[in-house]
């Protein structure tokens, strides 16, 4: 099991290089085909409509202005990747709403690369969206920390669910990578049936026949979930953080839950999810 096709987002300047930086690493490892995509913010509909607002007429010259940032933060892109040694990869440029353009984009990746968000840290809602709608995994990097590497001291948080489960199975080309990994169960008592005996032990067992070495870590905390993964994360000197993102939605409202919107607010490592 690898990954095989690898979408990055490469088009916020202060950002890209760390997530291209990241994708590309993962793209070598793999022997992936690596794809950039820039959003340029020129929406399909106002094009076909030839109107940004009522009354406002768009001319060609406002695209284009559009168009060519997107395109020459494209080239960077490419620059980058071929800088890293990546052997097959493309650039795409989305003239579309971006929440849903990534959604479509995400159907023909194994994974998606995004930034946590602007240079505050704010986790944007363009990402939480992909998450809770894409259907793929995401490697979120942090805005405010430079990652050279990651991968190889891997933090799994492990509550016996399916989202968890499914987060896991998605890291396993890392995982198999990886020096040794540290299964955390939090609380582990406190959900009915959410584990066998011992809990964390049947996922170890899964791991283990998977090639992936582990170690069980089992804590109590009354702090957020979030934050006590974070805590942890750092006392095991991790470099990646894997956990299931949850969350649902309301019409149009996105909705995360609190362990997964503490760790996009506060994260200082690369975070793998999945919803």
């Amino acid at each position: 099991m690898s990954y095989k096709t690898i979408l990055v987002q490469a088009d916020l300047p202060d950002t890209v290089a760390n997530g291209v930086r990241l994708a590309s690493q993962l793209a070598n490892d793999n022997e992936a085909h690596l794809v950039g995509f820039a959003l340029s913010g020129a929406d399909q509909a106002i094009a076909q409509c030839n109107a940004a607002v009522a009354g406002m007429v768009a001319l060609p010259t406002d695209m284009s202005a559009l168009t060519e940032k997107a395109d020459a933060l494209l080239a960077g892109f490419a620059k980058q990747a071929q800088g890293n040694g990546v052997s097959s990869f493309e650039t795409r440029r989305i003239d579309d709403t971006p929440d849903y353009a990534i959604v479509m984009q995400a159907r023909y990746a194994d994974l998606l690369v995004m930034p946590q968000g602007d240079a505050s840290g704010t986790p944007s809602a363009v990402l939480q969206y992909v998450m809770l709608h894409g259907g793929k995994p995401v490697l979120i990097v942090p805005t405010e920390t430079k990652v050279e590497q990651f991968g190889k001291a891997p933090l799994l948080a492990w509550d016996g669910g399916q989202q968890a489960a499914r987060a896991i199975n998605a890291a396993l080309p890392l995982l198999k990578r990886a020096g040794k990994a540290t299964l955390a169960v939090f609380n582990g008592t406190e959900h009915y049936a959410a584990h066998g005996q011992q809990p964390g032990a049947d996922m170890a067992t899964y791991l283990a026949r998977q090639g992936v070495q582990v170690e069980v870590v089992q804590k109590t905390t009354k702090q957020p979930i979030g934050t006590a993964l974070l805590e942890l994360a750092a006392e095991l000197n991790a470099d990646l953080l894997v956990m299931g993102g949850y969350g649902h939605s309301r019409l149009r409202e996105i909705a995360l839950g609190g362990a997964t919107r503490d760790v996009l607010k506060h994260m200082n490592l690369p975070v793998l999810m999945t919803h």
